[in-house]
């Protein structure tokens, strides 16, 4: 079974930019990037999973929630997959996953991307 991997998630103030990366769990499976669709998903607490961004042979679909401000890319060996997301705002607060378009193997573990506004407070958390 293939695995993916997303990761570049974490905590950021909204305006600000992340960029999420894809990439197989294993060599082997490197080729599901240049013989599929890709897309990415995103879960927000309480939602169902959406579609929110998919390239296909260089054709780009942006859902219009994220439109103007999130992109979608491989590289040109084309073992990766990016999101790159700008002007983030506290609705984009999601779990993001990769998967093909449509999706055709499990989804991973995703990755986390939480948009706080304001300056925030830290919290440490000792153990």
């Amino acid at each position: 079974q293939v695995r993916l991997v997303e990761s570049g998630g974490g905590w950021v103030q909204a305006g600000g930019s992340l960029r999420l990366s894809c990439t197989a769990a294993r060599t082997i499976d490197r080729s599901i990037f240049s013989t599929n669709d890709m897309g990415w998903y995103r879960q927000s607490p309480g939602k169902s999973r959406e579609l929110i961004a998919a390239e296909s042979s260089g054709t780009m679909f942006i859902s219009d929630s994220v439109k103007g401000r999130f992109t979608i890319a491989r590289d040109d060996a084309k073992t990766t997959v990016y999101l790159q997301m700008n002007k983030l705002k506290t609705d984009d607060t999601a779990e993001y996953f990769c998967n093909t378009n449509p999706p055709s193997v499990t989804f991973g573990h995703g990755t986390q991307v939480a948009v706080f506004s304001g300056r925030g407070t830290r919290v440490t958390v000792f153990s």
